[in-house]
């Protein structure tokens, strides 16, 4: 089954080079696992447009939709056995100990 992971962290904190190296193994290692199919890191939750429709007009906001201190930075999309295997894959994320990672399925057809 195929999972969207949705990294979530404080965009204001300023991360080292440590945690830079630790999300590349985590990348080759779940590429070696052949868990991980794709996924992208985002640009700032401030360079976000949020598009909403409202009686037939469109309303444009600068910015995320929700004033929260935690922005989705990224995300990853898993393909595991089951929802264990992807919380075990989300758990080693490097973000999973400062921040937030929610695990969602793919709707399949």
């Amino acid at each position: 089954m195929r999972y969207m992971l949705m990294i979530c962290d404080d965009e204001s904190e300023h991360r080292d080079a440590a945690e830079d190296s630790e999300g590349y193994a985590w990348f080759r290692e779940m590429e070696r696992r052949g868990v991980l199919k794709g996924g992208e890191r985002l640009r700032p939750s401030g360079d976000a447009t949020t598009v909403r429709m409202r009686g037939g007009e469109v309303l444009l906001s600068d910015g995320p939709f929700a004033e929260a201190k935690e922005q989705m930075g990224g995300f990853n999309i898993i393909e595991c056995a089951d929802l264990d295997e992807a919380i075990e894959v989300a758990y080693r994320h490097p973000v999973a100990r400062h921040g937030t990672i929610e695990v969602r399925p793919i709707w399949e057809a």
